[in-house]
This record gives C-alpha cells, sequence and structure tokens, in this order.
C-alpha cells in the first residue's frame, strides 16, 4: 500500500503528522509539577489522581475548516464527579472508602488538598465518561449516526488488517491506584495509516474484590470520505470482580487483571445484558453505547 503525502515531526514532548489536509498533535510530558498541581486541584476542588499529566493532549484539527476535537487531562477529569454522588453516578462503597477518603481529605495527607480549595466529596474513583471536546469557539458538534448509512459505522475490519503505521502515540492522562486497592487510569492511543486514522481513548478502574469498569471513546475517520466524516463510539461496561477473574488463564496468575486490555476484551466477552446494562449493580449511567458522526462542510 502507497502512503500518501506526509510530514512527521517532533519538538520538546510534542509530536505531529501533517497528512490529507488533517493535522494530528500529541503533547506529552511527565506529571504535573506541585504549583501545576495546586493550581489544579483549587480549580476542581478535589485531589488530584497520584499521577496526573496534567499537560499532556491530543489533538485531531481539520486545516481547511478549522475542525479541532481534543483530550486532555484537566477535561477529563471535570468529568469526575466532584461532590455528593447521587444516582446514575456509579458510587462504589466499600469498606475502605471512606478512610481513604479521610486520607487523602487530610492537611496532613501527602496529597491534601490547597488551602485555598474547599475540602468536598467526591469520586474517590475517578470515574470518567470523557469522550474528547470541542474546542469552546468550534461550531461543529456529534449528531447520531444513521443506521442506514454504510459509512455511519467504524470498519473493524479495515483497523485489524496490518497496514502500514505513519504515525502511533499513546499518551497518559491519569492513573491512581485508590490507596493500593485497585486502579483507575486514563490512555489514549492514536494511529494513521495511509487511508485512515483511528484512535482509542480509554477509562479503566478496577476495585479489588469489588467490580470492574471500562469507558471507551473510539473515533475513525477514513481519508476517502467527501464531505469528511469523522465517527466517534463510546461505550461503557461493568461487572463484578469476579466476572472477569473467572476469565483468567491460569487461576494461579493474577497478573493480567491489572492488564486494561485483557479487562476490557473480558468485558466485551460478557452477555450484553451483564455488561452494559446491569453492570455490577451500581447504577452507572456510562454503560451501553453511543455511536454519533461529525460531518466537516
Amino acid at each position: 500500500m502507497t502512503a500518501p503525502p506526509h510530514q512527521v515531526s517532533e519538538t520538546n514532548g510534542t509530536r505531529k503528522i501533517d497528512i490529507q489536509s488533517w493535522t494530528l498533535e500529541t503533547i506529552t510530558a511527565p506529571i504535573i509539577n506541585a504549583a501545576e498541581s495546586d493550581a489544579l486541584q483549587a480549580s476542581l476542588g478535589f485531589p488530584l489522581p497520584e499521577m496526573t499529566f496534567g499537560n499532556n493532549a491530543l489533538v485531531l484539527r481539520h486545516n481547511p475548516s478549522g475542525w479541532e476535537y481534543r483530550f486532555d487531562a484537566e477535561n477529563a477529569l471535570r468529568c469526575v464527579k466532584s461532590g455528593e454522588l447521587q444516582a446514575g453516578d456509579g458510587g462504589v462503597k466499600v469498606g475502605y472508602a471512606d478512610a481513604w477518603l479521610k486520607s487523602r481529605l487530610d492537611p496532613d495527607s501527602s496529597m491534601p488538598l490547597p488551602k485555598t480549595s474547599p475540602t468536598k466529596p467526591y469520586d474517590w474513583t475517578y470515574t470518567t465518561v470523557y469522550p474528547g471536546h470541542f474546542p469552546a469557539q468550534n461550531k461543529y458538534s456529534f449528531t447520531p449516526a444513521d443506521a442506514n448509512n454504510a459509512r455511519h459505522v467504524i470498519p473493524i475490519a479495515e483497523l485489524t488488517r496490518q497496514d502500514p503505521i505513519l504515525f502511533y502515540a499513546e499518551i497518559p492522562l491519569y492513573e491512581d491506584e485508590l490507596h493500593d486497592n485497585g486502579m483507575s487510569q486514563v490512555t489514549i492511543r492514536v494511529r494513521v495509516m495511509p487511508t485512515s486514522f483511528f484512535l482509542l481513548s480509554r477509562f479503566t478502574l478496577r476495585v479489588d474484590n469489588v467490580l470492574f469498569r471500562t469507558y471507551d471513546t473510539r473515533i475513525y475517520h477514513s481519508f476517502t470520505t467527501s464531505p469528511p466524516l469523522i465517527v466517534r463510539e463510546t461505550t461503557g461496561w461493568e461487572a463484578p470482580y469476579n466476572d472477569i477473574k473467572r476469565k483468567l488463564p491460569s487461576k494461579n496468575d493474577l497478573t493480567p487483571l491489572i492488564d486494561p486490555n485483557f479487562v476490557a476484551r473480558s468485558l466485551g466477552e460478557l452477555p450484553e445484558d451483564v455488561s452494559q446494562k446491569s453492570g455490577a449493580g451500581t447504577g452507572w449511567r456510562g454503560l451501553g453505547s453511543q455511536l454519533l458522526v461529525s460531518t466537516i462542510s
């Protein structure tokens, strides 16, 4: 397969590819420093995850039209519930939760809230249903896909072909080990092929002996569409911890349970009425799938 004209460049943690009227730009940096952390905590009103990559981002930009879509840590965290959890928030209550929250809200904690920010409850699992966002000045939006339009899908068969990879990046946004009782993280992966680009933003939650939860955002664009069409699919899964544990290849090896890919694959193998409807009984509103499209005109 012949690759179209394109240019890849890298400068000080920023990598980008220019291809077919598009620019895809990734910014990767270390976790934010103390001053940046204090400012972001004050803005959000709750303690940050242990590893917050507040300067990391992914930007998709269609240069002729100005269509732009972004992913970054701050906006992912703004989708975490701040305040008392309500129905639909998918709150996880376990024996250590109150003690864990107290340890993070305590001014003597190694990660306290800044003095300028009032302490208040928040979702200690850092669950987010962040699908990316348009910048404020952008005039575009996503609308429901047409089930009768063959282009309003993400072509899995195409994405599993061994096409050349012209550009690939992995961008972590945040990660927290939930006081050694699990894991919560958001990571984005993007790849560009000669005929298309595809990205996966994945939130993964493991609360040991309680549940697993995943929220995926997939975005696909074929360079052959005219006018340009972007497809976005979001899917949320959840299941009791033991439902995923039973899928381990070896009962004596628990290491796959810390692998987000194994967790997502295992959740996807469960019956849909379990993983996308009843879940782990939390009532989380993120369960299920939604397919949207954005047309650039």
